[in-house]
């Protein structure tokens, strides 16, 4: 009989993070979610801190969080067991932390959660793959202009709830992370 394999502890603990927060959102009503899971401008605050990081463990509903767990959990194994598990929680760290900062900087009177700029993260990382020393990879680039097309042109013509300019920062980050900490091949 075989085994079930724990094979992208960073992957599925956020996986399994969410999913918690969901099910307490629900439970709560959306408190728990107001006070620990979504990043927002506020007085002084000790949750502050915990929702700098937590805001991305956060989703507005089962539609919304399926939608980033699917993407998740495609992009994120592989890349975890490509780049290591700790140098992938310090980039979904460092987007965390980014666009919770830019949020409360640039947009003070919204509130952002969700895990979309965790997964364009990931969707800008895996267009590096494969990445040769001193070239630019030709999919980083298709992904980039397809990717920032849709963003902008949702920022320009499309009215919802969506944070596209977060999308944008979560796709610069796996960018500049990715460049970062890739070990290109010769």
């Amino acid at each position: 009989m075989k085994k079930l394999q724990y094979n992208s502890p960073v992957i599925l603990t956020f996986f399994f993070a969410s999913l918690f927060v969901l099910a307490l959102d629900a439970i709560t009503g959306g408190a728990s979610t107001l006070a620990a899971f979504c990043v927002y401008r506020s007085p002084v605050s000790p949750l502050f801190f915990v929702r700098l990081f937590g805001h991305v463990l956060g989703h507005s509903g089962i539609q919304h969080f399926l939608g980033n767990m699917t993407l998740l959990l495609v992009l994120g194994p592989p890349l975890e067991e490509k780049y290591g598990s700790q140098t992938l929680l310090v980039g979904i760290a460092f987007t965390a932390v980014t666009s919770g900062i830019l949020q409360c900087i640039l947009f003070p009177n919204a509130a952002l959660l969700g895990a979309s700029g965790i997964v364009f993260m990931l969707i800008m990382l895996s267009s590096l793959a494969g990445m040769k020393s001193g070239q630019v990879p030709l999919t980083l680039l298709l992904v980039a202009a397809l990717y920032l097309g849709d963003q902008v042109y949702s920022i320009l013509f499309v009215r919802d709830n969506v944070a596209n300019f977060m999308h944008i920062v979560g796709g610069a980050c796996g960018t500049a992370f990715g460049f970062a900490v890739a070990k290109p091949r010769r």
